[in-house]
């Protein structure tokens, strides 16, 4: 089991914490991460990362895909990929459609067909076998649709990537999950109770079903965000909460939200109407508060490094089994980063 440092994305004004970064490539975590929604883009922080560093990798979790082309997002993987010694990871989902057409002014459609061509022309562009040509629902390579000038050719990427990159996607549905298990090489649930791997599990197990070629947990990261506060545990507990609720209760609507879903299957399907009747009232104090105290201790590492240390043998045992590849660990700091490596690494 690898461990991983999330920066999550910025708040108004953008800092990147590079002396945990050091401090976490020093104590030999293998990635960092960084994300955005509608703020600070992750691929400028990645980069900067990477040029701030020499052994740990940086990745995105995640470019948002109608952000970018498929072209674009490869020529940017195989750059950094390139300028980094092969040290970059590339993650892309397809966000959520109040941030996709309320932000990036395009049609939220079908997000697990747009995965599917996305990372069929990733791959192709990466691989070099021919000229790029691509003819789907979404994405057609030359573009022959409406306004086209007809002139468009097929071309092959100039520039040679220097090793494989290895692709992920962001996905807590079930259709989603075995959608990663089919065509990508790792997935970021948001957060996972390693006891109950069952829920991620099963369905990425059937998107292996599915693939092209041999694929299973031997050659596929199932990388989880796990929130971490190191301190009171109760203070912690309190602390982790407006996040929860956030996500659980705030982001999407009512009738679409994926987090609410997720926190649902996890068990917690009174809680979860709860805290998103609240939330979408303005009521954010109380919905926080009525996030379960369980819920987040089952999903965070919370306490003190002792505490810390007895909730990380869950995660152990997942190891065992061989089904769990990254801990991408969220909110860490120099003491966190140094008891969890010393546990775990």
């Amino acid at each position: 089991m690898k461990l991983g440092m999330g920066l999550g994305y910025s708040p108004a004004k953008l800092t990147i914490p590079m002396d945990d970064i050091l401090a976490a490539e020093k104590a030999g975590f293998d990635s960092v991460w960084a994300a955005e929604s509608y703020g600070s883009d992750a691929v400028s922080v990645a980069a900067y990362v990477l040029a701030s560093t020499s052994k740990i990798k940086a990745g995105t979790a995640i470019m948002q895909m109608q952000a970018r082309t498929p072209t674009m997002v490869a020529m940017t993987a195989m750059s950094l990929n390139a300028l980094s010694g092969n040290r970059f990871l590339l993650g892309i989902g397809p966000s959520g459609p109040q941030v996709v057409e309320g932000w990036y002014g395009q049609a939220y459609g079908k997000p697990l067909t747009r995965t599917k061509e996305y990372i069929s022309v990733i791959k192709q562009v990466i691989a070099r076998e021919g000229p790029l040509e691509h003819d789907g629902e979404l994405y057609q390579f030359p573009y022959k649709g409406e306004g086209s000038s007809g002139l468009g050719k097929p071309l092959k990427s100039i520039l040679h990537s220097t090793s494989e990159v290895k692709i992920y996607t962001a996905s807590i549905t079930p259709a989603g999950l075995r959608c990663a298990g089919e065509v990508s090489d790792g997935v970021f649930p948001i957060w996972m109770n390693p006891d109950k791997f069952e829920i991620i599990g099963q369905h990425v197990e059937e998107g292996f079903a599915k693939a092209d070629g041999e694929k299973s947990y031997d050659n596929f990261d199932v990388a989880p965000f796990v929130p971490v506060a190191m301190g009171d545990t109760d203070f912690c507990t309190m602390a982790m909460k407006p996040m929860f609720a956030l996500y659980i209760g705030g982001m999407g609507a009512k009738s679409k939200n994926f987090y609410n879903d997720y926190a649902k299957r996890l068990g917690y399907e009174e809680a979860a109407e709860t805290i998103q009747d609240l939330y979408l009232d303005g009521k954010k104090e109380e919905a926080a508060l009525a996030v379960p105290d369980q819920l987040v201790d089952e999903c965070a590492l919370i306490g003190p490094p002792e505490r810390i240390k007895e909730r990380l043998q869950s995660w152990k045992e997942l190891d065992k089994t061989g089904r769990i590849g990254t801990l991408v660990l969220g909110n860490v700091n120099a003491k966190s980063i140094e008891v969890i490596a010393n546990e775990v690494l």
